[in-house]
């Protein structure tokens, strides 16, 4: 079945077995410690609280997907991060820019022809064409940043760190295969290890946002 078929796509990789990603695989652990935190600092934010059960989501997919290997662990692995993304620009829609929800979710659900159509522009950039499918979120947050300087600084400051992180993790997730000869283990890793930082962070940003008004 098509939802079996093994996929290698990581360096570190040399075969079909269950702990043929050692690092890849332990490394998620970074996201389930970032959404423990959060969860315990998001008590009276409760769409940070969803993010943070999301967040903890995205380790587990991404850990099936790094000892399975298989479609199925694929889904499973990027559905996570879908769903922060949007409970994310909704929640900056609708508390930030003080959408009604029904509006929020109208304007969230735009990310998804501004993917369509951005995606193909990064494909063409060196070096991070491998990882296109995520460089628009980067680029977004900066706007956002650029947007909101003026109504809330502090918060377009933390867009502006959690944007630099995500490219920089994004950097070691695009250079991968790419330094194989050079290091057998791969730099995919440091893409766990750093978003799990970034999103952790991108929560706090909001619930300090949140718990400020």
């Amino acid at each position: 079945m098509e939802v079996l078929r093994g996929i290698d796509a990581y360096c570190e990789r040399m075969g079909p077995g269950y702990w043929a990603e050692p690092i890849n695989a332990v490394t998620n652990a970074v996201f389930v410690i970032a959404a423990v935190i959060m969860w315990r600092r998001s008590a009276d934010v409760p769409l940070a609280r969803a993010l943070s059960v999301i967040l903890g989501l995205i380790g587990l997919g991404s850990y099936l997907f790094h000892t399975h290997a298989q479609v199925w662990a694929a889904i499973a692995d990027s559905t996570p991060i879908a769903a922060f993304i949007l409970v994310y620009l909704f929640a900056i829609n609708r508390d930030v820019w003080g959408m009604r929800p029904w509006v929020a979710g109208g304007a969230t659900a735009l990310f998804v022809p501004y993917a369509v159509v951005t995606v193909p522009i990064w494909q063409a950039v060196p070096v991070l064409g491998v990882s296109a499918g995520y460089v628009s979120v980067p680029v977004l947050i900066l706007i956002y940043a650029a947007l909101l300087w003026r109504r809330t600084p502090a918060l377009a400051r933390g867009f502006v760190i959690g944007a630099a992180i995500l490219f920089v993790s994004l950097l070691a997730r695009s250079v991968d295969e790419m330094l194989c000869a050079h290091v057998p283990v791969g730099t995919h890793f440091w893409w766990h290890i750093l978003n799990g930082i970034m999103l952790g962070w991108m929560i706090e940003v909001y619930r300090c946002y949140v718990s400020a008004t």
